[in-house]
């Protein structure tokens, strides 16, 4: 007979093995305008955020990542496709008015949707789409099993939930009025998901998107009267944002809660982003980078990032390795078995979860168009290699270029003094521009001027 200790090894063996066979489930959570120096996990702030800095102390807190653009629609796009936004055609913001919309996503684009359904996935979205208000680009159509939320591209009030009068609140197809605040809604929503998905074997992969801390700024008003108590020295501004952030922090532990609740949260990676830097206007903080959204300054693109999975990714750890947010597209992938497609601008981040590192440099490139008297329909880009970020904030502003090592905070222009590195960033920038311009970013219609 076998040693009582020999045959409970076989047994963990086995238990491993088998556990190792079962696909994880997905949960991606993104904020949308969520400032880095909002997310007290980094450094201490007036906006408290237990439940988001305790799904980075009990995964990976990722320092040094980005946001694929410095405003909603390209981030997304990239987001969900693994590849840079103007190349799947979305350089710029969908809106719901076409004479002021600088983007369309490409037909064909495999989405991670697409992919993750292909090996067995249930797939959804739940929140704020913002990639398209009509065939082909609804979320049914583009590989998702279940849309429940927002088609457009911001709601005038988290309440009423209309844009300019409009209603583009779905269920799938269905024209729906839900009651409440949109956080609330969208938290409720999901935890109905993990309940009923809690029932079925298939794994699932959620994308959830909700629309705060995006302005108008309008917390609850418990939420309110709670940071004014605390905190009676902040301005009003301040203050509501504040609010508004701590509500969607406790929402999002509710989730967590829930997920724990019904069992899947040992077999469930969660990854928290935001698809840009917060509004200054708007009283949000992007310490201690400069700037913020729509600017190219790091302020714009820095963003909270972190990646849990309970016996997978040791709790604590943390990586300043950096990247961008559609680097979750192909880990996802490989963490699902799945084999990326080599036209991914995408890296995987498994070695880096594992403990790892990504010794393989690499551009990263950034790209915003955007119409009014500022911009005039045009583009302006960004390129980060190694330390070094060659730049612009619009179409007529002429070059900056900074070396991030040494000035982090990018309060020192060297254009001019560095020609050699110019001239290497600037020539790989042009590629990149040439490479997006090979994508149609409006419909496949005639426009007349």
């Amino acid at each position: 007979m076998k040693p009582l200790a020999l045959i409970l090894s076989s047994l963990l063996i086995v238990a491993s093995s088998f556990a190792a066979e079962q696909p994880p489930n997905f949960l991606l959570i993104y904020a949308d305008d969520l400032g880095y120096g909002d997310v007290s996990t980094y450094h201490p702030s007036d906006c408290h955020t237990p439940n988001i800095d305790k799904l980075a102390a009990e995964g990976m807190l990722f320092r040094n990542m980005r946001a694929n653009c410095t405003v909603c629609s390209p981030s997304r796009a990239a987001l969900l496709t693994g590849r840079y936004p103007d190349r799947v055609g979305v350089p710029g913001v969908i809106r719901t008015n076409p004479e002021d919309s600088w983007g369309y996503l490409a037909p064909g684009i495999p989405t991670i949707g697409n992919e993750l359904r292909k090996v067995g996935y249930h797939t959804a979205v739940i929140g704020k789409w913002h990639l398209g208000l009509e065939s082909p680009n609804t979320p049914n159509e583009r590989g998702f099993d279940l849309f429940h939320g927002f088609l457009g591209d911001m709601m005038d009030s988290y309440t009423t939930h209309l844009r300019q009068g409009h209603n583009y609140m779905r269920r799938n197809a269905e024209v729906i009025d839900p009651k409440g605040h949109a956080t609330d809604i969208f938290a409720g929503w999901a935890a109905d998901y993990f309940r009923e998905r809690a029932k079925e074997k298939q794994p699932f992969f959620l994308y959830l998107a909700f629309n705060a801390p995006h302005f108008p700024i309008e917390p609850p008003a418990e939420w309110i009267a709670r940071v004014k108590q605390r905190a009676p020295q902040l301005d009003e501004k301040r203050a509501l944002n504040v609010a508004l952030v701590e509500h969607l922090d406790d929402r999002i532990g509710q989730l967590l809660a829930v997920l724990k609740e019904v069992g899947l949260d040992q077999n469930t990676v969660v990854a928290f982003g935001s698809d840009n830097g917060g509004s200054l206007p708007h009283a949000q903080n992007n310490d201690p980078w400069r700037d913020g959204k729509t600017s190219h300054y790091d302020g714009g693109l820095r963003v909270p990032f972190m990646v849990r999975w309970p016996g997978h990714i040791k709790a604590g750890s943390s990586s300043d390795y950096a990247g961008l947010n559609f680097d979750l597209f192909p880990t996802f992938l490989e963490l699902a078995g799945v084999k990326a497609s080599k036209e991914l601008d995408a890296i995987s981040l498994v070695p880096i979860l594992n403990g790892g590192t990504l010794e393989t440099p690499r551009d990263l490139y950034f790209v915003r168009r955007e119409g009014g008297a500022a911009y005039g329909g045009k583009s302006y880009e960004a390129m980060i290699r190694g330390d070094w970020k060659l730049m612009q904030n619009t179409p007529y502003s002429p070059l900056e270029l900074y070396n991030l090592k040494n000035d982090p905070q990018e309060k020192t222009n060297l254009i001019g003094k560095a020609p050699k590195v110019f001239k290497e960033l600037s020539t790989a920038l042009r590629t990149h521009v040439q490479i997006g311009g090979a994508t149609p970013w409006q419909k496949p219609e005639t426009h007349e001027p």
